[in-house]
């Protein structure tokens, strides 16, 4: 039998982001403890993390039989259990900011001083729920996407407040667990993945409230089109190999239409000079032009790689 070494992480709520965050950490083979205030919730908890690591496991995507990785989650009923000792704390309780004020008091007061206490919050900032705690440098946002077992980014928002070694504790503890964390510069209402996916479906609704795509052929064009190039590389990336000359070329030959687009929205956010060359030498220095054309060979066979793999599974 052998023992954990790993830090314990505790999780505050049982639900859909609890148990996705439990089969993270303990598929990295952390000790976790989850605590709900639900009896119901914190019941059907095992069940739901059990059959998720057996469907992992039939992909191929665990290492160690689910009955291993599972008995490394324990339940609690008593919040001072679950968290004492814990050095990473991870509420997920409804987007509430009193109910959070309410449970980060707690925490602050129940764990032991050197813990990080970080909220899986997809909009409220940490500055609105610990502003006025005495552990508050301690405190931020690990937000991550749902499933977090499947999809491993995790936005790592720090409040101004938050001390530097909490949000590095935090990076590293969630980067070893498999993630890919993204910290953001400084807060911001909904942080930038509901940003960006917010901005496509304010647009998808309008499209479709204007008579102008079908919502079976919208997400034809996601799907089939921008969902494919997204999966292997973003945005800024995409832009910058549509062009021989990179984003700068993109950025001369598109950036009017798409200030138009946005324009018919109310929207008056152009892409400036000095925008587009804070991008430019940030994806240069990335990817000089000398390696274009090596970097587009690239996307191309990663495409036709997931390509015939879509295929084989009647996509």
């Amino acid at each position: 039998m052998t023992v954990d070494t790993k830090p314990t992480v505790a999780l505050v709520g049982a639900g859909s982001i609890g148990v996705g965050w439990a089969i993270v950490f303990a598929r990295a083979g952390h000790p976790v403890r989850l605590f709900d205030v639900s009896a119901e919730t914190l019941s059907r908890a095992p069940s739901a993390i059990g059959g998720r690591l057996a469907a992992l496991a039939d992909a191929g995507l665990i290492s160690e039989t689910p009955a291993a990785v599972a008995a490394r989650v324990t339940t609690h009923t008593e919040l001072a259990v679950a968290v004492g000792g814990a050095t990473l704390v991870l509420e997920q309780v409804p987007e509430t900011p009193d109910l959070k004020r309410a449970v980060f008091a707690e925490l602050d007061r129940l764990t032991q001083p050197d813990a990080v206490l970080a909220s899986s919050s997809s909009s409220i900032p940490a500055s609105i729920f610990a502003e006025g705690l005495a552990g508050r440098a301690r405190c931020l946002v690990a937000h991550p996407a749902n499933p977090p077992y499947l999809i491993p980014v995790v936005e790592i928002v720090p409040a101004p407040f938050t001390a530097p070694e909490a949000t590095a504790r935090a990076r590293s503890l969630i980067s070893a667990a498999g993630q890919e964390p993204v910290t953001l510069r400084r807060e911001l209402c909904g942080f930038v993945y509901n940003r960006l996916q917010g901005a496509m479906l304010r647009e998808a609704y309008c499209l479709l409230r204007d008579g102008v795509v079908s919502v079976a052929d919208l997400d034809r064009l996601v799907t089939h089109g921008l969902g494919l190039r997204y999966s292997l590389i973003g945005p800024f990336e995409t832009s910058d190999l549509n062009y021989r000359g990179g984003l700068a070329e993109h950025a001369d030959r598109m950036a009017a239409n798409y200030a138009a687009m946005g324009a018919e929205r109310g929207q008056n956010d152009p892409w400036t000079p000095e925008l587009v060359a804070e991008a430019v030498a940030q994806r240069r220095a990335a990817l000089p032009l000398d390696r274009w054309e090596e970097r587009v060979a690239w996307r191309d066979r990663e495409l036709m790689a997931l390509l015939a793999f879509r295929r084989s599974r009647g996509l």
